[in-house]
């Protein structure tokens, strides 16, 4: 293969926001993903080919052009509280500057959705509810574009780039090539070596275990950040409507007494549905949610994640999230969904018990189960405490009919060494978005692309 000017691993947000930037800055940019081209991304289930998940290597929901946002809920968090750690990286103002251009790009590429920003006065009102029990809720400005219309818009950006740069898709890389401490490129599963002397890391969270293991044979120093682990949890309309009418998504801290342990909701899908994600480096099926602008359920579901953090010599988050989200496959074949009241009285849900409740499931692939044999103990008393503490704010969600799905896990678990430019120890090697650790969301991981890039044109266009 020819030489490039730069390599990006990974044609997610951050990939594509660097190859944007570096080829109007006229460099020669080659991107590699494993997965497919993003009108070829479809899941046997959406289809209707299958009943159930068919463990596709790799699973086109997390992997190939546009990572996993290309099937998340397609919101654009505006705020910089929220979606990772840039601002310790590059300062409040200019990571304000970034998510105000990384929206604005979007919006050129078809993301015409509104912005949603509650109303003061309302916000006051549920943020004062909230500290009554023990609730740190956090508005932002959110622009949702939904499952659907954000595949349109990676499909312009696919249609840019591929006019600019060298787009591989459904190819695998290895390994990263470096010689005397500086990045040479980086040898493909299929043997072949393709050189630059700049290489972006940005395989996003289902690439995170691969992350690690070219971390180790690198030998970049790295830290373990802690590995989120919770429930999806699905309600009906009525009950989260209020909020989600004025937030659209609730963004709630919580530390929870019994265990003192940092709790937290994510990814609130307002008329969404519930869907399974598999990790193909890890053969496991986890549970996700999203929501569409054009097709809408009569549910909202949401993440309720307890971050776990591990004390040396103990650094395999990663191995530890797996593992419980291995015990609920193990015990269904896929997710679990149980009825919060069943999980309450110490009982498995069946078939029958999720057909009689109030609440039905959008997800009918998981199988009714008890997640209580899948997550610790401590996790579910976390869980338990923040239900019952939404439930000021958002009541009716602490009903026996509330479902639960499991397990969920966020696979943030590794977080390299960098720079200001976010370049590694390595000359020439960089990493940016979800799977360096560095963002936890769409807009910063998109930021996170054009800080490595600017960082690379700045030093010349060398990466030296």
């Amino acid at each position: 293969m020819e030489r490039y000017d730069f390599i990006i691993v990974g044609a997610g947000p951050a990939g594509l926001f660097a190859a944007l930037e570096l080829a109007q800055a006229g460099k020669k940019v080659a991107i590699f993903d494993k997965g497919s081209p993003i009108e070829e991304r479809k899941c046997p289930i959406k289809t209707g080919a299958v009943k159930n998940c068919v463990h596709c290597r790799p699973c086109a929901i997390v992997c190939g052009w546009g990572g996993a946002g290309a099937y998340s809920d397609g919101k654009l968090t505006l705020t910089p509280e929220f979606g990772g750690n840039l601002e310790r990286t590059v300062g409040r103002q200019r990571l304000l500057d970034l998510i105000a251009e990384v929206d604005r790009t979007f919006v050129h590429f078809g993301a015409d959705s509104p912005v949603f920003e509650p109303e003061a006065g309302y916000a006051a009102d549920v943020i004062k509810r909230g500290r009554s029990a023990g609730l740190q809720v956090i508005p932002a400005r959110i622009r949702h574009m939904g499952t659907d219309r954000a595949k349109r818009v990676l499909a312009n950006f696919y249609s840019r780039l591929k006019e600019v740069c060298a787009v591989f898709t459904g190819v695998e890389v290895k390994s990263v090539l470096a010689e005397h401490n500086e990045v040479q490129g980086i040898l493909l599963e299929d043997g072949t070596r393709v050189f630059a002397p700049a290489v972006l890391l940005a395989p996003g969270r289902e690439g995170a275990t691969w992350m690690e293991r070219v971390a180790a044979d690198l030998g970049l120093a790295v830290d373990s950040l802690p590995v989120d682990i919770g429930v999806r949890v699905e309600v009906p309309d009525e009950i989260a409507n209020d909020l989600t009418e004025q937030f659209y998504e609730v963004k709630a801290v919580f530390d929870a007494p019994t265990f003192d342990d940092r709790v937290r909701t994510f990814c609130m899908c307002p008329h969404g549905e519930v869907v399974t994600e598999y990790q193909s480096d890890s053969g496991l099926v986890i549970v996700n949610g999203h929501s569409n602008r054009d097709r809408k359920t009569q549910n909202t579901n949401f993440a309720i994640l307890v971050s776990t953090e591990f004390t040396q010599p103990f650094r395999d988050p990663n191995g530890y999230g797996g593992a419980i989200a291995r015990l609920a496959n193990m015990l269904g074949g896929t997710v679990l969904v149980q009825r919060l009241g069943d999980l309450k009285a110490g009982r498995r849900s069946t078939a029958g018990r999720i057909e009689r409740g109030l609440v039905r499931p959008t997800l009918l692939q998981a199988e009714p189960g008890d997640l209580s044999f899948a997550l610790p103990y401590r996790h579910l008393t976390d869980i338990l405490e923040m239900i019952r503490a939404l439930n000021v704010i958002m009541p009716g969600i602490d009903g026996p009919h509330t479902l639960l799905y499991g397990v969920e896990v966020k696979f943030y678990s590794l977080r390299l060494a960098l720079d200001k430019g976010l370049q590694a120890s390595i000359r020439g090697l960089y990493a940016a978005g979800d799977g360096a650790g560095v963002t936890r969301g769409l807009v910063q991981a998109s930021a996170s692309g054009l800080v490595a890039a600017r960082d690379f044109l700045d030093r010349g266009g060398e990466g030296r």
